[in-house]
């Protein structure tokens, strides 16, 4: 018999470095991957979302993927802080269902709503676990191996008193936040003729349900879309595509390749959305296949691939763009981009690429993180795509050198190929540097957090032509960079000088980061360590061991007063890849739910 979290809780006190295998393999060991999945047919007692209050959440609740539409990834919760974490403790854990699973809990009126692997949402009471509803989609018949990686959801949406979610075969839909019952479903591509991976889900933005995909397998240009639909009611309101087309502002990008030709420019992160612009920020993707020669050539920009894209929310038209990187190497630049209003003061000490003109003490609305795999941090204005800044955090010998005048960027061509066959080392890797586990940006230390690893590839081209028995076209293998044996860093900097602060090294990948207003820095790796750093020195105050790598996006919210940490383990591609890296760990891959509390107030 299944014991309770009551139970659980009174034989097992979590402190620093304790281990929690024995919980594990409770939740691992019950008769479904779905404890007490009875009551499919309860009811959540949740009021509606609002606009306004998806755009300033109420400080106990995590509404959007993270938590605040500017993906800032912080909470300005402080009952958990640097004095009582070393306190916190085990308060329920949830076994979740199998497959790759990256989820992101959102948390409302006490009610905690978790996407797992296989499009399945479920509802549970915040702080029991107990389930309140569970959905899962049906997939066609047909569907089994459309795509890829079916599985994979990082994130869903919440608005007005419906849960939201894009679908594996290619919808957009909706169900009662209450009772988890469909409520509307619109097709955005026919997985039999545009198949598009899914990976991440949309987010609203005044009333607009707005998703970006990937585009594999087939890497069409009509699978790479953004789309915008009305909460309400599934409308379709707009589509824009990532691929720029023949005949239209900058079609040439591609040279002479016909329209069917140009593949594979995803947007499969969520976006950012600052609702006075009204602007969304996407991040896009390589090309398909990765070096240009096998394309138009190493001298064509093809267009909108690895850039940061603004779109106006309300038509979906790309108001600017600015590219980062003519990618030969799946080096993708998808990844969040947090939006900041800040003095812009870069230290010539310590940042690379600095924009003349920029004036002292000059204050602005920026868009700033690390967008793509190099690890690059970019700045760049919010309304106009201006180049602000830009330094490295991680080894890098692909980006040469960026104009600081125009933020054009010079690719190093010694690592580009010409033929099939080349072999090149390239840092980082195609895994990252940066990867899609998420950094964090407190207000309160005007630091911007960053989970990076250490890691080389020597890479291969493999095709001089479009083909999708290689949808990339090269074959990569991994390595740590050169003199490390730490493969994974979380890093800190100031976001208005660019000053690195502080770095803590250890031998797992790091994963994704939420920072809160308790000082706390929380993140995992993918050894399985969950931890809180000190956000100001970077020191360790308090680990514990999941036994399974740290894939979700972890959140904290508070119910009637108290506050709780929530995360998710189990297994992803990244993590997978990382760890081929560091063989000597050998961490499980369990797919559970974890909330902690601070125990014994």
């Amino acid at each position: 018999m299944r014991q309770s979290s009551a139970q659980v809780l009174a034989r097992l006190t979590i402190g620093v470095g304790a281990a929690i295998w024995s919980v594990t393999a409770q939740a691992q060991e019950s008769e479904s991957p779905f404890p007490d999945a009875d009551p499919a047919e309860g009811v959540a007692n949740i009021s509606p979302v609002t606009d306004a209050q998806l755009q300033a959440p109420p400080a106990s609740e995590w509404l959007s993927w993270r938590r605040t539409l500017d993906n800032w990834g912080y909470s300005p919760l402080t009952q958990i802080n640097k004095t009582n974490v070393s306190r916190l403790g085990l308060s329920w854990v949830r076994g979740l269902g199998p497959g790759l699973q990256e989820g992101t809990p959102l948390v409302r009126d006490g009610v905690l709503f978790m996407v797992s692997p296989g499009d399945i949402i479920e509802a549970f009471d915040a702080t029991t676990g107990k389930q309140i509803w569970r959905n899962q989609r049906s997939r066609p018949n047909d569907f089994k191996g459309a795509v890829p990686f079916p599985d994979i959801k990082r994130n869903i949406a919440i608005w007005e008193d419906l849960i939201i979610n894009t679908s594996a075969d290619g919808y957009v839909y909706a169900l009662s936040a209450r009772t988890g019952k469909p409520v509307w479903q619109t097709q955005v591509t026919d997985y039999r003729v545009n198949p598009a991976q899914q990976t991440s889900g949309p987010i609203v933005a005044n009333g607009k349900v707005i998703s970006g995909r990937g585009c594999e397998p087939k890497g069409g240009p009509d699978a790479c879309v953004i789309t915008g639909h009305d909460a309400r009611t599934g409308k379709e309101l707009w589509r824009t595509h990532t691929i720029a087309k023949p005949g239209e502002p900058n079609g040439d990008s591609w040279g002479d390749i016909p329209w069917e030709g140009r593949w594979h420019v995803g947007t499969w992160q969520p976006p950012s959305y600052d609702p006075k612009l009204n602007l969304l920020y996407f991040g896009t993707s390589v090309t398909s296949p990765a070096p240009k020669f096998a394309l138009a050539g190493n001298d064509k920009t093809y267009l909108y691939h690895n850039s940061t894209l603004a779109l106006d929310a309300d038509t979906g038209k790309i108001v600017w763009y600015y590219q980062h990187l003519v990618d030969h190497w799946d080096m993708d630049h998808p990844f969040e981009r947090y939006l900041i209003d800040e003095v812009v003061a870069p230290n010539p000490k310590d940042v690379v690429w600095i924009n003349p003109r920029l004036k002292p003490n000059e204050r602005r609305s920026v868009v700033t993180g690390i967008p793509g795999k190099t690890g690059i941090i970019y700045t760049l204005d919010r309304k106009t795509g201006e180049f602000l800044w830009a330094t490295p955090t991680v080894s890098q010998n692909i980006v040469s050198t960026i104009d600081p005048a125009t933020g054009k960027v010079t690719v190093n061509p010694e690592t580009q190929f010409t033929e099939v066959g080349q072999k090149r080392n390239v840092c980082p890797s195609a895994h990252g540097g940066k990867n899609w586990p998420a950094g964090a940006y407190s207000p309160q230390s005007e630091m911007l957090y960053f989970p990076l690893q250490l890691t080389c590839m020597d890479v291969t081209s493999t095709m001089n032509r479009r083909d999708l028995r290689s949808l990339y076209g090269i074959r990569v293998d991994l390595k740590l960079a050169p003199g490390v044996t730490n493969m994974g860093t979380v890093q800190a900097f100031s976001a208005e000088t660019g000053t690195r602060i502080w770095t803590q090294s250890q031998r797992a990948g790091a994963v994704s980061l939420v920072a809160t207003g308790g000082g706390l820095l929380f993140g995992g790796d993918a050894d399985g360590r969950f931890r809180a750093f000190d956000q100001k020195t970077g020191k360790v105050l308090w680990s514990v061991n999941l036994g399974a790598p740290v894939t979700g996006f972890p959140i904290t919210y508070a119910v009637k007063g108290r506050q709780y940490v929530a995360v998710s383990t189990g297994s992803s591609l990244n993590t997978g890849a990382l760890n081929t890296i560091t063989s000597d760990l050998h961490p499980g891959n369990h797919n559970a739910l974890y909330v902690f509390e601070v125990l014994g107030r």
